[in-house]
């Protein structure tokens, strides 16, 4: 009924109300700065990365803590898409952060490597599919440094970790 009476409400040119208006909604979702970086899957990419990143943030003067917070859930983001998604090849990685009004922080990092079969099994602490000398960790570590963590994947076309943090006002 609602839908019927949006479509209603447009034809006679007149429109229901917003609850904002569309520029307030753009500042809520649109970040007010962002930073976007491709780096090869190589481990020597994984400490530029978690610095890269960590420079970008600091203009909301972190604390230490947060920054080490920032670089410890970004370096395992990147080692994943090193040692899981292209194994033993070389791809892309990319890196999106965006700095919010209200102090978020929202770290994307994205490859288009084999992807992870079953999301759900994998964020279980200890679980790895990269053998004897892989801890299992990954995913629970950037839980633990983060506010939310989201993982999204399909085979042979990659996966997606956003991870958000919020940065205490002084």
């Amino acid at each position: 009924r609602l839908f019927e009476r949006g479509v209603a409400s447009r034809r006679k040119g007149t429109r229901p109300p917003l609850p904002y208006r569309k520029e307030q909604c753009k500042k809520m979702i649109r970040p007010i700065n962002e930073m976007k970086l491709t780096l090869s899957s190589k481990s020597s990419n994984e400490s530029f990365a978690r610095v890269a990143a960590a420079a970008f943030v600091s203009q909301l003067d972190p604390t230490v803590e947060e920054i080490g917070d920032i670089k410890t859930a970004v370096s395992e983001a990147v080692t994943n898409c090193i040692v899981h998604a292209y194994k033993n090849i070389i791809g892309p990685i990319y890196i999106t952060v965006g700095i919010y009004e209200d102090g978020r922080i929202r770290i994307k990092i994205r490859d288009k490597g084999c992807g992870i079969e079953d999301v759900k099994r994998a964020m279980e602490p200890l679980f790895t599919t990269g053998g004897e000398e892989r801890a299992g960790l990954g995913f629970a570590v950037m839980e633990s440094f983060t506010d939310s963590l989201k993982v999204r994947s399909s085979l042979c076309k990659g996966t997606t970790v956003t991870m958000e943090k919020f940065i205490k006002r002084k």
